[in-house]
């Protein structure tokens, strides 16, 4: 019982820091760190919308903010890498990062944590990039609902305590690490993903130095340089929504990097990359290479025309993540940047980085590298 006061009291705290009026953030009241069995009120949403889910409804559950009361960045603006403006960023924050047509991005962890969802423009195409602090994962897709334009909005709903986006087209739900609509006139509907990374602000900068970096100047008054929920993210028994299933195969709130195939995952851990390692394997049919380091991993299906290459891993504080025998020096994204091959892009993979409870839980009983 003292934990839980304790978690509830943090939250309360930084609810109560973000100010008054309709720039307040919900808080969410956690579940007792020592309850085993995650038992929480029945939080199941009053409305919902259609009837129509292809998730268990009994499981989608009211977060508490509302819809939008977590409110998407729907004008972002962004800053150099330089910029004074990021002297809330440390080395060690994670960020996630695009490349479209060499316009790099990075969107900051302490900005994602407050507001969720990036509605973006890449080379004027409209793009969402995500982001679930609850199941710590990210993912980029194309801002597009019903075949056209877009932008995405926070549900205020959970799925195993995975943020539900809605889109602004047709108020259809969308499971963000189901990767799939859930619910409503795009029932079925699956996003098509960009490539993203996560990883740290040094490794980021060094790989891209030129980046634009999102501002805090995003209309809202947050408290960017800090945590909302606490000792979430540290606590691997502390929980503020139940997920079912769980497995106890890795620490749950371990970062995993994870690929999904056709409803089935395979997650490798970040300490076995340390100092950088290339893998080469079969997983569910599929050949895929994966490459990186402790602080950032990316993967890449092998098809006719590169399987029979030979990869290196070589980052060295420059764009430069990977080598082949022929002499191609590669990105993390899989563009070769030097070469016989420059210009070639390797095709990318249905993946994200995860805690391990959650991708465990949407995709049971994942192989662990």
């Amino acid at each position: 019982m003292k934990n839980y006061i304790f978690y509830l009291g943090i939250l309360l705290l930084f609810l109560i820091a973000c100010g008054g009026g309709d720039d307040d953030v919900y808080s969410p009241t956690p579940t007792d760190p020592n309850n085993t069995d995650d038992t929480i009120p029945d939080d199941t949403p009053d409305d919902t919308g259609s009837s129509d889910w292809l998730i268990p409804v009994s499981e989608v559950v009211d977060g508490g903010p509302g819809k939008d009361g977590i409110p998407s960045i729907d004008t972002p603006k962004f800053v150099s890498v330089s910029d004074s403006d990021l002297s809330f960023l440390k080395e060690s924050d994670l960020v996630v990062g695009v490349l479209n047509n060499g316009l790099a991005r990075a969107y900051p962890h302490p900005i994602l944590d407050w507001h969720e969802a990036v509605n973006d423009k890449l080379n004027d195409k409209p793009v969402l990039v995500s982001y679930c602090p609850l199941t710590g994962t990210a993912f980029g897709w194309k801002g597009i609902a019903g075949g056209n334009s877009s932008t995405f909005g926070v549900s205020g709903l959970l799925y195993n305590a995975n943020l539900i986006l809605y889109d602004r087209n047709t108020d259809s739900h969308w499971s963000q690490l189901g990767l799939e609509c859930v619910n409503g006139p795009l029932i079925r509907d699956v996003p098509e993903l960009i490539d993203v990374v996560e990883t740290n602000w040094g490794t980021w900068k060094a790989l891209y130095p030129n980046s634009e970096v999102l501002s805090i100047d995003t209309g809202f008054s947050r408290s960017y340089g800090n945590y909302p929920y606490g000792n979430y993210k540290t606590d691997h028994e502390f929980f503020i929504f139940s997920v079912s299933p769980r497995n106890n195969s890795l620490p749950n709130k371990e970062r995993v990097y994870a690929i999904i195939n056709d409803g089935k995952s395979k997650v490798y851990q970040f300490e076995k990359f340390k100092n950088g390692r290339i893998v080469v394997e079969n997983f569910n049919g599929t050949t895929y290479l994966i490459v990186g380091d402790e602080n950032i991993i990316n993967s890449f299906v092998l098809e006719s025309t590169t399987v029979d290459l030979s990869f290196e891993y070589v980052f060295n504080n420059s764009e430069a993540f990977f080598k082949d025998n022929e002499g191609n020096k590669w990105s993390v994204f899989g563009t070769a940047i030097e070469g016989p091959r420059a210009g070639q892009v390797l095709k990318s993979t249905k993946s994200v980085v995860s805690y391990w409870f959650a991708i465990a839980a949407f995709y049971p009983s994942p192989e662990i590298y």
